[in-house]
């Protein structure tokens, strides 16, 4: 999943975004509103997080724009104002969640699991395809009841495919909710990861799931793949 980060504080930004990361979360960090805006046209995030005191264009701005354009994308706003006028500005601006700082970071990732639960794939938190399971909160994947030992960045690749799952995923998807904006799309970086899990999840298994498409994409399936 891919998270946008609007955060103008440098030591905060990079707190949270490591935090994030650490969570297996692709995270690209804005610090002013027009940039978060710009952000936010030219990417698909799963979630924004968007501090309310910001250069150039304050957060209640930046979440009105972004909401006038048409996109619903999950939107938590943080600020140090903790005055009910301005909690219900955020909502009435279109936010879904308002967090008042300081606030424990843990808070922080559970309301961004809840969020993220709302929308039409992330509806669950364990997820099954055959004998592979995935928990989502954990981050841990068990295939035949025995753990699959995965990086951060292997873990989200898997969870993003069970995500979608019998749906044909494009690179370019993986690039843009898998990976952050420095991401280099010329790299073989994506097909690397995919051969590195198909072997962790596959491996000694006689169904195999994770198939490729030639020409399309990859496919997490358990029905059997006519065109792998």
């Amino acid at each position: 999943m891919r998270i946008l980060l609007v955060e103008d504080e440098p030591s905060a930004a990079r707190m949270l975004a490591k935090g994030l990361r650490e969570q297996a979360y692709a995270v690209d960090v804005a610090t002013d509103g027009e940039a978060a805006l710009y952000q936010a046209h030219v990417n698909d995030y799963d979630l924004i997080i968007l501090d309310v005191m910001l250069p150039v264009k304050d957060g209640f701005d930046v979440c009105r724009e972004i909401r006038a354009a048409g996109s619903a994308v999950p939107l938590i706003m943080l600020t140090a104002r903790d005055a009910v006028a301005d909690r219900v500005a955020g909502l009435d601006a279109g936010a879904d969640d308002y967090l008042i700082k300081p606030f424990d970071f843990s808070e922080l990732l559970a309301r961004v699991r809840a969020l993220l639960r709302r929308g039409e794939v992330l509806q669950t938190e364990t997820i099954k395809i055959a004998d592979l399971e995935l928990d989502t909160q954990a981050q841990r994947a068990r295939r035949a009841g025995r753990a699959i030992h995965l990086t951060t960045k292997e873990y989200a690749l898997l969870e993003y495919f069970a995500r979608h799952a019998d749906r044909v995923v494009r690179r370019a998807d993986i690039a843009a909710h898998v990976w952050d904006a420095n991401f280099d799309i010329f790299s073989n970086l994506i097909e690397v990861y995919v051969q590195r899990l198909r072997r962790k999840i596959d491996d000694g298994h006689e169904l195999k799931l994770l198939h490729t498409r030639r020409g399309e994409g990859y496919v997490l399936t358990a029905e059997e793949e006519a065109h792998a």
